[in-house]
């Protein structure tokens, strides 16, 4: 097999197939293209270019036209993407039309070839992002319904603490994922906007045409007009960055969590089971979390390169030296992480296998004691709080020590039986009894959800 040196083994794995081809070459190619094609349009519009040069470089803004491996080869000696990219697009137009070749790129300098096709391929990316991110809040939102008074263990510092639902724990995850629609929309006005600037940022080289470009460019485009260039102001891609950095680790959140409740001692929650997903390769019976190694895994690789973008935020003067160049595959990489991270998560929550016996088993493996604080808070209202923790306390131990269940120890001190009933105590020693606003945090989750897609 004939095929290009290149790093594919893993990217169905992590990386979303619509992400990886708005960050593919042609995906970045063709970005750039559409800046030079619109902005002959918009210097036209305005009169500074003859009409007639507009569609031969239109027609030579096709990202099929070039040569990948050429281009990349003479980044390395040019320094970036766009130097080699013109001299090429040049070159095309003039095979066809050498007068219109003279008005290619007119007064924009490499930067802003880049950087407003990088916020061209960054508008797709947050369009696929934003989809998911809905269709899974849409998915946690209904399963969260689904399982609202399903009682399993809360666990603090990995033990287990008083009951919870299932509901609950995925109205947690439902939050996170709303938060961060909501973070995504706030920051679009930032990000979705033209970089014009030319080669200092003054646009000096078009006059007194210059206003009038950049606002038909940034028409032309469907760009903001910013309050002036950034290209050496980047808390624009670094606010998008942060924002999918949060999601990634929420992401990770709910993948940590689901492959706790999959651990064999535990066998409460499951990803969906499918062939040869999640299998060893020598032990058959294994199933592991195969998704769940996913949203883990770009939780963990995200922070690393969100520090660089940060690293890289104190730029030079009008244009860096290296921060810059820092920033052009560490963003993309992230946006591939997230997606890919997104699109395990809509699987594992669509598809979640759930043993609500095994839960209740699980919930009673201390023998009732997750429930001592029940019993403890209404006693308290009768002997005093000192008074009924010390003796809750005192039965905790002495069920532990005789391996009863703490039910029965209860029934067995007189201090106890004479302020509570036996029916009281059967009450208090059921899970599904004390599940405080488990389901009133469900419904506000939702309810939030709900209203951020209406």
């Amino acid at each position: 097999m004939n095929q290009r040196p290149g790093n594919q083994l893993f990217e169905a794995y992590f990386t979303a197939r619509d992400m990886r081809d708005v960050f593919c070459d042609q995906g970045r190619v063709q970005a750039m293209l559409d800046f030079e094609a619109a902005l002959a349009r918009a210097e036209a519009r305005v009169g500074l270019i003859p009409p007639t040069a507009v569609a031969p470089i239109e027609a030579a803004c096709r990202a099929e036209h070039y040569d990948f491996i050429a281009l990349g080869e003479a980044i390395a000696t040019a320094g970036n993407s766009a130097i080699p990219l013109v001299k090429a697009l040049g070159k095309q137009i003039a095979r066809h039309d050498a007068e219109a070749e003279r008005f290619v790129h007119l007064g924009a300098t490499s930067q802003d070839v880049m950087d407003s096709g990088l916020v061209l391929q960054l508008r797709r990316a947050l369009t696929l992002i934003e989809n998911d991110l809905a269709q899974l809040g849409a998915t946690l939102a209904s399963q969260a319904l689904r399982y609202s008074a399903t009682p399993l263990a809360g666990r603090t510092w990995l033990q287990h603490a008083t009951p919870v639902t299932l509901g609950m724990k995925i109205a947690g995850w439902l939050g996170a994922v709303t938060r961060s629609r909501q973070r995504l929309q706030a920051l679009k006005p930032r990000l979705l906007v033209l970089q014009f600037g030319g080669a200092s940022g003054t646009l000096a080289a078009l006059g007194e045409q210059a206003m009038p470009v950049a606002e038909a460019l940034a028409a032309e485009l469907q760009l903001a007009l910013p309050e002036q260039p950034w290209h050496t102001q980047r808390d624009r891609l670094v606010e998008f960055a942060a924002v999918l950095g949060l999601i990634a680790g929420s992401l990770g959140k709910f993948g940590r969590d689901i492959s706790l409740l999959m651990q064999t001692e535990a066998a409460e929650v499951f990803e969906p089971s499918a062939p040869g997903k999640g299998g060893s390769s020598t032990m058959p019976h294994k199933r592991n979390p195969v998704g769940a190694a996913v949203l883990i895994g770009a939780a963990t690789r995200v922070p690393g390169l969100l520090s660089t973008l940060f690293s890289a935020m104190p730029q030079e003067h009008e244009r860096s030296l290296g921060l810059w160049h820092a920033e052009w595959e560490t963003l993309p990489e992230i946006c591939c992480l997230v997606s890919g991270a997104l699109q395990q998560a809509l699987s594992l929550a669509d598809g979640l296998e759930v043993d609500a016996d095994r839960m209740a088993r699980n919930l009673d493996l201390t023998q009732g004691l997750v429930l001592a604080e029940a019993v403890s808070i209404v006693l308290a209202q009768r002997v005093g709080r000192d008074t009924a923790h010390h003796l809750l306390e005192q039965c905790c131990k002495r069920a532990v020590a005789e391996h009863r269940h703490l039910r029965a120890v209860l029934g067995d001190e007189p201090q106890v039986t004479a302020e509570l009933s036996a029916v009281e105590l059967d009450r208090l020693l059921d899970p599904a009894h004390y599940l405080g606003q488990a389901h009133t945090w469900v419904e506000r989750a939702v309810a939030e959800h709900s209203a951020l897609t209406a």
